[in-house]
């Protein structure tokens, strides 16, 4: 009989924790998992995937006048806000039940349970008090979102996470952030017609991703109706008899509305976890070190996911939890590469984006060629909307290696996956070139590309 209850008990039942228990169970060993909510974790529950129902939904506003232009007579409309979160939580609820059922065939144990560890072998399950063993813990339970706790007001506003179950749609909101969170959801409420200002403390919003596809999304925003103001941050925020909240800003603003919410990050979720009764190492965000194969300083405790705050995307959890798995169970070991990942943002218009930005190619080669193409999608020609499509390559002038390309337009992040396999294998500017354009596409901008647009030397 052995040692421990279990090979591997996992905490967390998101993304990353639910692919590591089915793929070690299936190289035999013994899993349990607890997730102390329901199983799916901040992706399928109150993440990427009700966000982008909640994004379908909202690009119908823009569809109904476009129709026009092709000829359709667009008759009375209108949207029910409670009809849209009830469809969304029934598919929620329909995706939650295919993660049980995946686990349960693998005969992975389920426990619904807040867990905490108790030592490099040991946790235990608060529902029931329980304590178990384990030759291995994975901490997989992801980040939360982050408030300004110090505001004066801050219990006003709401997060991501309430976003998703509003009562009601309010008449005006306010967003505070610029990341890719904050700009999705400015985009929904402005397509739903909420009145929206998106507010942010940079110089430009989307921090991290190329600045002329920052600029241009921004832009567009503006077009829509969406208040942007930067360079700005709240003091205060006051909650109003008619429940009504005023906030005020550093730059002189009173910003009126009827929600205020905060997307100005994420946390890893790791607070009263008891790794320190373990010895688990964490950085000051709470973060938990790790190394490549997601080993922590405890030889028996692993991590992955958002938990670790390296590369904090459900397919990058996946990833790192099926490595884990192939490696301490399967013989198979394995690390996951993080240098080169696509991705996509669900703004209004929406970008994908795979490799280097142009900032971070010039520190790192010298010599860079540039291609940039900007025009009308062929569908706006008809429906007379005043939107632009880019296209942006960035490509090593002396080897030819395509380092990064990036696109703001419609369907960009279903362009982003595969442009991100082509440059996995190393595609160089010669082998678009030689690919022949499927036409009329808005893609084929990629292949036809001929002159940099700048040549940027030493």
């Amino acid at each position: 009989m052995s040692e421990y209850d279990y090979d591997l008990f996992v905490i967390g039942g998101g993304s990353g924790g639910v692919r590591a228990a089915r793929i070690a169970a299936t190289h035999g060993a013994r899993v349990g998992i607890a997730e102390e909510h329901r199983y799916g974790g901040t992706c399928v529950i109150r993440g990427c995937v009700p966000k982008k129902l909640f994004v379908y939904a909202s690009k119908f506003s823009e569809e109904f006048e476009d129709a026009e232009g092709f000829g359709w007579t667009v008759g009375e409309r209108g949207f029910s806000w409670s009809k849209l979160v009830a469809a969304k939580d029934q598919e929620i609820t329909r995706l939650e039940g295919i993660y049980r059922r995946n686990l349960e065939r693998t005969n992975v144990e389920v426990h619904d349970s807040r867990a905490v560890i108790e030592g490099a072998h040991k946790v235990r399950l608060l529902t029931t008090g329980q304590e178990v063993t384990a030759r291995y813990i994975l901490v997989a339970v992801g980040a939360s979102p982050n408030v300004d706790t110090g505001l004066p007001g801050v219990q006003h506003v709401i997060t991501s996470n309430e976003a998703f179950h509003l009562d009601e749609l309010p008449e005006k909101i306010v967003v505070a952030g610029g990341g890719y969170i904050a700009v999705e959801f400015a985009g929904i409420f402005n397509g739903l017609g909420v009145d929206t200002t998106l507010i942010y403390r940079g110089e430009e919003i989307l921090r991290g991703f190329d600045m002329d596809l920052r600029t241009m999304v921004r832009e567009e925003m503006e077009k829509k109706g969406i208040r942007v103001i930067l360079n700005d941050v709240f003091t205060g925020i006051e909650k109003h008899a008619d429940g009504s909240l005023s906030g005020k800003t550093r730059g002189g603003e009173m910003l009126e509305a009827g929600q205020i919410m905060f997307a100005i990050g994420r946390n890893p979720h790791t607070r009263d976890l008891g790794l320190e009764k373990a010895g688990v190492e964490t950085d000051a965000s709470g973060a938990i070190r790790v190394s490549a194969d997601s080993r922590t300083n405890i030889e028996s405790i692993y991590a992955v996911g958002d938990v670790t705050n390296r590369a904090n995307l459900t397919p990058v959890a996946i990833r790192e939890g099926h490595a884990f798995a192939d490696s301490v169970f399967g013989n198979n070991p394995w690390t996951v590469d993080h240098s080169l990942i696509a991705t996509a943002v669900f703004s209004q218009p929406e970008m994908g984006t795979v490799g280097l930005t142009q900032e971070e190619a010039q520190g790192r080669t010298p010599n860079l060629d540039i291609y940039k193409s900007g025009f009308r999608p062929m569908k706006h020609t008809l429906s007379g909307r005043d939107e632009k499509m880019l296209m942006k390559m960035i490509v090593d002038a002396d080897s030819q290696k395509v380092l990064g390309v990036h696109i703001v337009g419609p369907d960009a992040g279903e362009l982003a996956q595969i442009l991100g396999v082509t440059l996995q294998m190393g595609a160089t500017k010669a082998d678009f070139d030689r690919t022949i354009a499927v036409h009329p596409t808005a893609a084929e901008e990629l292949v036809t590309l001929r002159e940099p647009t700048e040549r940027l030397r030493g």
